[in-house]
């Protein structure tokens, strides 16, 4: 199989879809991976790296393309690369189709190109093996973050995370207790803060509860709107973590909470990758993070982990491979009828849209499973 790997184009990205090792491993395979120039080194690979690995260094996006009949990518692609991906093509990455736009998934079923989701890979548990890595990253950059944003001199209330003898640590809301909500509190803790986590999921807040030990700092509640606007009036910072596989996230919390806050509180949005949980969320970027609305800060970046890149290339990656090595190795349709959590993944094939959740989201196209 022709593999390429591209330069990732999108603001700020700085990772990169496969590492040397990985290139190492399908070019012993057999198999001829392209990596464009220059695509790794915001993760710390530089194309000497992936030479020795066996890869083929191409110039242009355009040949990296041309050659590839599967594409390794971190990110959704562009409307330009959309157009230079070969038709039929396999692409794999976070690709968070629910909030494309409706002509790049029209693009997708008219070219045949079959996108593989890494987020929409999950296991009989309900475990979405290859998002888990990036979410628990996200988890313990999330208390670096809010700490920075809480100082006088980027626009906070001035408050330190973990307080002080004689003065209390900052209040930090979690909306989620999945693997990220998991993941922050357990960061948010260790920095001294006092954190209220909230979720639907009673066994999950057990889980927190116990890993916790108790003691008082870490408080749980059931997820709900009376309890979303309780503790939001008093939180220094809130953060969303909702995820619902092949869906755009639900708004949880509306405009007419975030007025209940305190000015100048944080919002951290991490489901804006998927939409949003917040009604006044919109999407940010690593050089422009926040803004401000209703005189709340709000921060609202899609691709958080990016700025720790090589840590975070190599935690999806090291998920990934299992599933980038049965696709190589069987094909696609033997891959998807060898393994269920990768046939989940699968999102769109062959000019059908095979996720329910996803055709429901734009609309009620017709699903092909």
């Amino acid at each position: 199989m022709h593999i390429g790997v591209p330069r990732e184009i999108r603001a700020d990205e700085y990772r990169v879809g496969l590492t040397p090792a990985g290139v190492e491993l399908l070019t012993h395979g057999g198999h001829t991976c392209y990596v464009e120039r220059e695509a790794g080194l915001g993760a710390g690979f530089s194309d000497v790296d992936y030479q020795r690995a066996g890869a083929r260094i191409v110039y242009s996006a355009s040949e990296l393309y041309g050659r590839s009949g599967m594409v390794i990518k971190v990110g959704r692609p562009t409307a330009e690369e959309l157009e230079m991906i070969q038709d039929g093509a396999i692409l794999m990455g976070f690709l968070h189709l629910p909030v494309a736009r409706a002509e790049k998934i029209d693009r997708i079923l008219a070219k045949k190109i079959t996108a593989f989701s890494y987020e929409l890979i999950q296991e009989e548990d309900g475990t979405l093996p290859v998002q888990v890595p990036l979410s628990i990253a996200a988890g313990r950059m999330s208390p670096q973050i809010a700490a920075i944003l809480m100082q006088n001199n980027h626009g906070g209330k001035g408050i330190l995370l973990g307080g002080v003898p004689g003065v209390p640590p900052a209040e930090v809301v979690l909306i989620g207790a999945g693997r990220y909500g998991s993941s922050a509190a357990q960061a948010f803790l260790r920095q001294g803060a006092s954190v209220y986590v909230l979720d639907q999921d009673l066994k999950r807040l057990e889980a927190l509860d116990e890993q916790a030990g108790g003691g008082g700092r870490l408080v749980t509640m059931v997820s709900h709107q009376f309890n979303i606007r309780k503790v939001i009036k008093f939180a220094d910072v809130v953060v969303g973590s909702v995820f619902v596989p092949g869906a755009r996230s639900p708004i949880l919390i509306t405009r007419d909470m975030v007025k209940l806050m305190k000015p100048r509180s944080i919002i951290m949005d991490v489901s804006i990758d998927q939409g949003g949980c917040v009604e006044t969320s919109r999407p940010t970027s690593h050089r422009d993070p926040v803004f401000i609305e209703e005189n709340i800060i709000h921060y609202c970046v899609p691709n958080m982990t990016s700025a720790v890149a090589r840590t975070a290339t190599h935690a999806f990656n090291n998920a990934a491979w299992p599933y980038i090595q049965q696709v190589a190795k069987h094909g696609l349709d033997d891959a998807m009828a060898r393994s269920h959590p990768l046939t989940l993944g699968v999102a769109i094939h062959n000019g059908r849209i095979l996720n329910p959740s996803l055709a429901a989201s734009l609309g009620g196209k017709e699903s092909g499973r």
